[in-house]
């Protein structure tokens, strides 16, 4: 467990009204008392504006604040010092932290020890991170709920249920005569069977978990001069790609963020579809191809004054079908959307379609009425390996290697108790602080 005391600048470098640097460890006090006059660490949560210094004079005016441990973000006595903004100031306050014995913090240090301290446990770490570089509201919902304890709550009682289970194992192997005891046969395969079944739930989260944390990908596809580009700036909102008449005008991809219903979404606008065009073309009608396989969701787009036929591509996600041009007042397939990126006519109903359809599950999580959401890879994995180990333990059991089976529940234990970081490992520690700014 570390105690030595870090510090860092909390905040964003640049130009502000304030700047924060944060103190955190055994010796955090001390220093705090080193560089700030008349600082009182007895006057617990209470900010006070003292003044600030180095070995050469004043630094600033701060408003400084104690949090002894173990009621602070970090379980350690930790301080923070607020102080006007800029670089140069907070980098000089910095300094002076440094000077009387603090050491710089490492990137995601302070939430680091918040995890080790049982302040927070690995999920919700993870969620802090994903709330401060989330772009969309759904994004900063999804990290609040999980930061909240939605998914480490769910966790902890599908290990509890594991863990029960392992228990009445353990008293069959210890009490092998008492056959006809308290232990109901067939009881502990019940039980690992319902269990069996919410971790299954639980999984088939993890599409839309990870759709709504880094956004989904959204092509628009469609022969050329289909009104795929009109379409693409009509849904940002802005003129991003070159519209022309002259069919082919799109050779490239070209991508762009946007939010719908929400969510988070990347949207791509590709070279249109068809067998034949010079080399350039072609190399881009390539492109389009990658980028269809890939999608969460194809846009497919036709016009009543281009090709009729559905251009063929291959894609891993739905598919809605999209008639552009509306305002031609040509008549439109029944099983497309009507859309006209001149009048707008159809452009906010797709929107809504497009996010309902890739975010329908995520929607329903918002509201309460489905599982908690698995976001990351190291999530999926983590209850993917628990879910093994369980169908291991029912086929120990029905194969009557009772031992075998408790064995595999351990395991099955272990691996949910390392998604809430309940074990040591400091290698997922590792990679789960490694993109966190230094201050976090």
């Amino acid at each position: 467990m570390p105690s030595d005391t870090i510090a860092a600048i909390a905040t964003a470098p640049g130009i502000a009204a304030v700047a924060l640097v944060r103190l955190s460890g055994s010796d955090a006090f001390r220093v705090a008392g080193a560089i700030a006059e008349r600082f009182d660490a007895a006057r617990a949560r209470e900010a006070r504006l003292l003044v600030v210094h180095d070995a050469t004079g004043p630094i600033d005016r701060a408003l400084v604040t104690a949090f002894p441990a173990p009621r602070s973000f970090t379980g350690e006595d930790l301080v923070e010092l607020s102080c006007h903004g800029g670089t140069f100031t907070a980098a000089r306050l910095l300094a002076a932290c440094l000077a009387a014995g603090a050491r710089e913090a490492h990137p995601g240090e302070f939430t680091r020890r918040a995890v080790l301290h049982g302040k927070l446990d690995l999920l919700q770490a993870e969620a802090t991170g994903d709330l401060l570089t989330a772009t969309a509201p759904a994004q900063a919902d999804q990290a609040l709920r999980q930061l909240d304890g939605n998914l480490s709550r769910r966790i902890a009682a599908l290990r509890e249920g594991v863990l029960q289970a392992e228990a009445l194992l353990a008293y069959a192997i210890d009490f092998p005569e008492e056959d006809d005891g308290p232990l109901p046969a067939g009881r502990v395969e019940a039980a690992l069977v319902e269990v069996q079944h919410q971790l299954e739930a639980l999984l088939a989260t993890a599409a839309d978990g990870a759709r709504v944390r880094n956004g989904a990908l959204v092509v628009l596809a469609g022969p050329p001069n289909a009104g795929k580009s009109s379409l693409f700036n009509a849904l940002l909102g802005y003129d991003r790609a070159i519209v022309a008449e002259l069919p082919g005008t799109t050779r490239d991809a070209i991508e762009a963020e946007v939010t719908m219903g929400g969510h988070a979404v990347r949207l791509v606008d590709t070279a249109g579809l068809r067998p034949e065009g010079d080399p350039i073309e072609a190399m881009g009608i390539e492109r389009s191809h990658r980028w269809l396989a890939g999608a969460d969701l194809v846009v497919a787009c036709m016009a009543p004054d281009t090709e009729t036929s559905e251009p063929s591509f291959t894609s891993r996600g739905p598919v809605l079908l999209v008639s552009t041009k509306s305002d031609l007042g040509q008549p439109a397939s029944p099983l497309a959307l009507a859309v006209s990126a001149v009048t707008g006519v159809g452009v906010p109903e797709l929107r809504t379609a497009i996010a309902s359809t890739l975010f329908g599950a995520g929607m329903a999580a918002a509201a309460g009425t489905s599982e908690p959401l698995l976001t990351r890879v190291r999530h999926r994995e983590s209850v993917a390996a628990g879910l093994v180990h369980l169908q291991a333990a029912n086929h120990e059991l029905r194969s009557g290697e009772v031992v075998l089976g408790a064995a595999a529940l351990r395991d099955a234990a272990e691996a949910l108790a390392g998604l809430l970081g309940a074990r040591d490992g400091e290698e997922v520690l590792d990679r789960v602080f490694a993109g966190f700014c230094v201050g976090k």
